[in-house]
């Protein structure tokens, strides 16, 4: 235990929750987008993992991050369409469509990477580019501050900047104020003349940007590379942040913190030479727990209300 707290309470890990959170922030963000407006995405793993993969190819053949991440922004937003099409104009089953989706995604993957190199686990044989960290002036040349904020990698920045301006987004502005009526009083937006199909669209568009942001991170600055899989669980784990976070962007992203300390306990467990079939599965034992806890809770504020 003495060797685990002497793990957790440096600046080494503290930086390393920020960074292993940037996806599962990403997640929630997308997650909490399409909730709002009355939809579940449960499609946002599948999202994410086509992202990854996209991210790495695009890059790749243009020799460019920043094309690479734009592609995979578009990889994101056209999955999450193709989910609108489906559930909101064909009207099938939102969670099926998106359990479908997600099976797509993780074998649609291993068939585009073995066209593209031959091989079904790895993206190694493509020469592709990875995102930049970046130095904030002044905060780098603060102990201990800047080693845990400075040098972070852009995307991580701009995870952190969608929680706040999600937040003024759907508090403040026209569409968001139409999203979150969607999400509550669909009647009153079609009153209003707005079709609210349409606003779940948008709604799931914003999402798979979101969702696209999470997976370039993960290729392109988590790993400098794609593999078979590579998003384990951080779309599923979202839903559960999300949930928790009670649609609040501000909130969600505390939970996701969590969840993020969870993840990057997880790989810091491995140094001391715990084996790795036990510290893998703390993310989602922390989860499980979680949920455990909060569902318990809602639970006693129901049968014993104030």
């Amino acid at each position: 235990m003495d060797r685990i707290l002497n793990l957790v309470f440096t600046t080494d890990f503290i930086s390393s929750v920020i960074r292993v959170t940037t996806p599962i922030l990403f997640a929630t963000m997308a997650v909490l987008m399409s909730e709002r407006a009355g939809v579940v995405n449960i499609s946002v793993e599948g999202a994410m993992l086509i992202s990854s993969l996209m991210g790495v190819v695009g890059s790749a053949y243009t020799g460019s991050a920043w094309i690479g991440l734009l592609i995979a922004v578009l990889s994101g937003i056209v999955y999450s369409w193709i989910l609108a099409v489906f559930h909101l104009r064909l009207n099938t089953n939102i969670v099926l469509t998106g359990i479908a989706l997600n099976l797509l995604a993780s074998g649609l993957t291993v068939f585009i990477l073995f066209l593209l190199t031959g091989d079904k686990g790895v993206s190694t044989a493509l020469p592709s580019k990875v995102l930049p960290n970046v130095s904030i002036p002044l905060i780098k040349n603060i102990p201990i501050l800047g080693n845990i904020i400075s040098g972070q990698n852009f995307l991580t920045y701009i995870a952190i900047l969608s929680v706040f301006v999600i937040h003024i987004f759907l508090k403040r502005t026209r569409l968001g104020t139409y999203i979150r009526a969607a999400g509550e009083a669909p009647e009153a937006v079609e009153t209003a003349g707005k079709s609210v199909k349409s606003i779940r669209q948008k709604a799931l568009i914003i999402s798979g940007a979101l969702a696209g942001c999470g997976g370039a991170f993960m290729s392109m600055a988590y790993l400098s590379m794609f593999t078979k899989d590579m998003i384990a669980g951080r779309g599923f784990i979202a839903l559960a942040a999300e949930a928790m976070g009670k649609g609040n962007p501000i909130l969600s992203f505390v939970v996701s913190l969590l969840f993020g300390f969870a993840d990057a306990l997880s790989n810091n467990m491995q140094l001391l030479s715990i084996p790795s079939e036990i510290t893998r599965i703390v993310p989602y034992l922390v989860t499980i727990f979680a949920l455990a806890i909060y569902s318990g809770r809602d639970l006693t504020k129901k049968k014993n209300p104030i």
